[in-house]
């Protein structure tokens, strides 16, 4: 008999009693030996024996797409068939809000260093022996042509955003704190003692709201601009002499957007590498003169702040939040597509992020403990989150309803501050945001309910 889940166990012809669920069950003399299979009371629970309230039933309502499989564990006679019952959910009911983390603690890796370290050793094991590959685009100099189009869709929908923001923004109102860099988004600030700016102690952890901005929804991540993204790294003493952009516009460039105001050098053939870090361009001087490409797409430009005008009514809000959302997901559905293939670093430290296979040597470094690194960066694998932060604040659940309550602040889900934006000028909830905004809690009126909560 095994101490697995599913414990099977044999008869002999002569006993009078068995297990199964954890009572004795009593047999027949004149069944001979079989293999029966004997649950243990947390797989009998999950049979769905009433309809309607079961956990099954439960999560059909609350889950978008229920899968059941019903996975057979081993061959067994016709006597009996031991399965088991397997609950797949792909969007889970509730998530775990974002972790906030220090300024003196380090960003985790996205990848653990185990996990690299065994995936070269697995590569240099079935590279040995064998001839080398050439170097696939873009390690080769080359630009991804089928990413082009992609580029140009993740610049168009970056302007998108940030001028349907700043037409929103006349409706929705939107606080930013004085002090901090947290910002709220609904009719007043919420009460929540969470504040970690200058005073904080004196103000007892309490935010002083104002009016945000733009830049306080949409946060600007800037990049130096390289214009040879496989040249030499950025030196301390050059640091003022390249110019800073917003990141998401350094990645669309590299990856084949054309701005006049940002040229960067295109190869046309592949380099040839005589070094881990040094290479060779090749000799372009038999090509033809390179004629100016005509854009795939007409690039859109940002209305000034002169000229937005809010939207008039409010049919024209819900469409315009509409467009916003789909914006904010092709930019970061396109976007993590780019950085698949052009690297982005970040800052294990601070969130300074570049664009390129390697960060720059800029000692602009202040962060915690900067002096051991003589102010150099922790360059780290960048993630989706680093190059467009989503800016998490608390969900209201009815806008027209009371404010949030200080005492009731664990029945509050977040979002990101672009879709609590849409969501409260009348767009529709995405799926993949409704875990963290916790849409089916249940929040308590009074605080005598919340202690009756189990």
């Amino acid at each position: 008999m095994s101490a697995s889940p599913s414990i099977r166990c044999w008869v002999d012809s002569g006993s009078t009693n068995h297990l199964s669920h954890g009572k004795l069950v009593s047999l027949p003399p004149r069944i001979g030996p079989s293999m029966l299979s004997c649950h243990s009371r947390a797989d009998f629970l999950k049979l769905n024996l009433y309809p309607g309230l079961s956990l099954l039933s439960s999560l059909e309502r609350s889950c978008g797409k229920l899968k059941l499989q019903s996975e057979p564990i081993a061959p067994s006679r016709k006597f009996h068939q031991p399965c088991a019952l397997v609950v797949r959910c792909d969007h889970p009911q509730n998530a775990d809000l974002p972790r906030y983390y220090s300024k003196k603690e380090k960003k985790p890796f996205p990848v653990p260093i185990v996990e690299l370290r065994r995936a070269a050793r697995e590569r240099f094991k079935k590279s040995r022996g064998q001839p080398k590959k050439p170097v696939p685009p873009p390690k080769n100099g080359l630009i991804v042509k089928s990413l082009v189009p992609i580029a140009y869709d993740v610049l168009n929908a970056r302007v998108t955003l940030i001028n349907n923001l700043k037409k929103l923004l006349k409706v929705v109102k939107v606080h930013a704190c004085g002090y901090c860099n947290e910002i709220h988004v609904g009719p007043v600030g919420h009460p929540f003692k969470s504040c970690r700016g200058q005073h904080a102690s004196i103000r007892k952890g309490l935010h002083e709201w104002t009016y945000a901005t733009v830049e306080d929804v949409f946060l600007p991540v800037d990049a130096y601009h390289l214009y040879d993204r496989l040249g030499k790294r950025i030196r301390h003493d050059e640091r003022f002499s390249i110019p800073r952009i917003p990141a998401v516009v350094e990645l669309c460039i590299q990856a084949g957007v054309d701005v006049p105001e940002f040229p960067t050098k295109r190869r046309r053939k592949a380099i040839f590498r005589i070094g881990k870090r040094e290479f060779i361009d090749a000799d372009e001087s038999e090509l033809p003169d390179p004629v100016p490409e005509v854009p795939l797409k007409p690039i859109l430009t940002e209305i000034p702040d002169s000229e937005i005008v809010a939207p008039r009514d409010e049919e024209e809000t819900i469409l315009l939040a509409e467009e916003t959302l789909q914006a904010w997901e092709q930019m970061r559905r396109g976007a993590k597509k780019l950085m698949r293939m052009y690297l982005v670093r970040v800052c294990g430290y601070c969130p300074e992020v570049h664009v390129g296979p390697s960060g720059h040597k800029a000692q602009n470094y202040g962060a915690h403990k900067h002096q051991q690194r003589n102010g150099q960066h922790g360059w780290q694998a960048a993630v989706l989150d680093d190059l467009i932060p989503p800016r998490y604040v608390w969900h209201v659940p009815d806008v027209k309803g009371p404010p949030l309550q200080r005492e009731l602040r664990s029945f509050y889900g977040q979002a990101p501050a672009v879709v609590e934006i849409c969501v409260q000028a009348g767009a529709a909830v995405p799926d993949q945001y409704k875990p963290t905004m916790r849409l089916d809690i249940g929040i308590p009126t009074n605080l005598r309910e919340a202690e009756m909560v189990v």
